[in-house]
């Protein structure tokens, strides 16, 4: 079974192709999401969220997210410090989860996969691509925010360029290309990979 990533920058439209691949019958996996779940579920995350950065990141025994985000997002090294508690547990909650799974191929599903290293553990690196000021836009809308955090959130991922060079395919989402014809033309060439 090949392991396959899907990733793109904040706003990408990467959630979007995910259900797309979905819909044609490809389990899926949302790194973004497991990872959430494991900082208020996992106990052993938990001791390490309370080692690195204190008590007060949980509010009666509930992780304070705003309170962390503010934390991580402006400082490089807190940021390394939380991927470095989460990226490995969600790293094997997703070998888990692979074995368990009865097709082709599978798609682990990251925001971060190229700046982490983790994508060169798969056998596949689709990278969904779409304008910054697009992304920057569609962020706005989708989750409230400023211009100025969309792009605060931008700089703690890689640029387009590096993204995309390790990409094995891309997928772009300008608004103009259609992305099913793209998705379904990486999805048999990865039906033909998984057979050879």
């Amino acid at each position: 079974m090949l392991k396959v990533g899907v990733t793109g920058g904040i706003g990408s439209g990467k959630s979007t192709v995910c259900r797309i691949f979905s819909v044609l019958g490809v389990p899926v996996f949302s790194s973004d999401e497991v990872g959430k779940r494991l900082l208020t579920e996992d106990a052993h995350v938990r001791a390490a969220l309370i080692g690195a950065f204190g008590e007060a990141v949980f509010v009666e025994g509930v992780l304070d997210r705003k309170a962390l985000g503010k934390l991580v997002f402006n400082d490089p090294d807190a940021l390394q410090r939380l991927n470095a508690i989460v990226h490995p547990a969600v790293r094997q909650a997703f070998a888990r989860w692979a074995e368990e799974q009865q097709a082709r191929y599978v798609i682990n599903e990251a925001a971060i996969l190229v700046e982490t290293g983790s994508y060169k553990q798969l056998d596949h690196l689709i990278v969904v691509d779409a304008p910054e000021a697009l992304r920057i836009g569609w962020v706005m809308q989708r989750d409230g925010v400023t211009e100025e955090q969309v792009r605060a959130r931008m700089r703690n991922q890689t640029d387009d360029g590096t993204r995309n060079a390790a990409a094995d395919s891309v997928i772009l989402n300008d608004g103009n290309q259609l992305l099913i014809p793209q998705v379904l033309a990486v999805h048999e060439a990865l039906l033909q990979k998984g057979r050879t």
